[in-house]
């Protein structure tokens, strides 16, 4: 390679970057379920920087102290109160802007319709939006929410490339030993939700609910960035959880966690009550404010993920899906 060349590589590579910032590309590496295409998600330069800077070796002490957990509490409940007033509205209109939101796919699509930013942040679907996959086939699990998702196949797998906390086991998650040895060796999914989605959640599969639980907690984020820093966030982030009995994949555990900025995780009153029975499909309840996470967890051996997710999770890699995709296929009892 000449001279010339190695110099219009940098350029090249320098000009790719600083479009990948004007795009607001700069989040962690993702696939493009439906294109195949490795892309960065949108996320404003400054929340890079200020992940950087907070989930770090020399500065992870910080993020668990009392002062920092209830400075992150108090922002929490600043945020949702802001969101809620009439003036928030203004916002609306930029923040579909900056993040390239298709409003076409939403109910209202008209963005005067929305009374506030929370009301416009649980926006809805439109029933064309988001086909099912496999409809009438309990055997296919889909994907609860439009998300990035890492999918793995134990939770050991998980911890070892993705979710680094140094506690985290589905028992800390659940505040239940005996309910954590029902998933002890669970596969995992994953999903993490960006400021910029549809906050509204779905069931991957067909059953009945046993139990429902909510938990109070944290708000710390959930990037990637902070997921794989030696804090223990999804196990002390607020969360509210339902387990399902399915005939296909037995018990199901449904984890809807809060993040940085979410006041309220949310689950319809009807699925709180144990012996309600749920459709794969049906929305479950939504989120409020902000970023947030999901951890769907089987027990050993009663499901298959689909091997496009399991092959970029072992990277580290997730994968950008929508709700109601494919997720995976029911395994047999032995």
């Amino acid at each position: 390679m000449g001279l010339l060349d190695f110099l219009h590589q940098i350029a090249d590579d320098l000009l790719a970057r600083v479009k990948m910032i004007q795009n607001r590309q700069v989040g962690w590496l993702t696939i493009d379920r439906k294109t195949g295409q490795l892309i960065r998600e949108q996320q404003p330069l400054w929340k890079k920087v200020k992940l950087l800077l907070l989930f770090n070796p020399l500065t992870e002490w910080l993020d668990t102290t009392h002062l920092m957990r209830l400075y992150m509490h108090r922002e929490a409940v600043k945020e949702g109160r802001d969101e809620a007033t009439p003036t928030s509205r203004k916002r609306i209109a930029a923040f579909i802007d900056f993040y390239h939101i298709d409003m076409t796919q939403f109910t209202p699509s008209d963005i005067t319709q929305y009374a506030n930013f929370e009301d416009f942040f649980v926006r809805a679907h439109t029933p064309a939006a988001r086909p099912l996959f496999e409809p009438d086939n309990p055997r296919a699990a889909v994907v609860v929410a439009d998300s990035r998702v890492v999918t793995y196949e134990s939770v050991a797998e998980s911890k070892r490339l993705w979710i680094k906390g140094v506690d985290f086991s589905i028992t800390n998650l659940v505040m239940d030993r005996q309910l954590g040895r029902e998933f002890d060796g669970s596969p995992v999914a994953s999903f993490r939700l960006s400021p910029q989605d549809y906050h509204r959640f779905h069931s991957p599969v067909t059953g009945t609910v046993r139990l429902f639980r909510s938990m109070p907690g944290d708000y710390y984020e959930v990037d990637p960035i902070a997921l794989r820093s030696g804090v223990d966030i999804l196990t002390r982030n607020a969360r509210d959880y339902v387990v399902v009995e399915s005939e296909e994949f037995g018990a199901v555990l449904f984890v809807a966690i809060g993040a940085a900025q979410v006041g309220t995780v949310q689950f319809h009153e009807r699925f709180q009550q144990p012996g309600a029975r749920v459709q794969k499909g049906d929305e479950l309840g939504h989120f409020q404010f902000g970023g947030s996470s999901i951890i769907v967890a089987f027990q050993p051996g009663r499901i298959v993920f689909d091997a496009d997710l399991l092959r970029a999770s072992k990277h580290a890699i997730t994968t950008d899906v929508e709700v109601g995709m494919s997720l995976g296929r029911a395994v047999d009892k032995v």
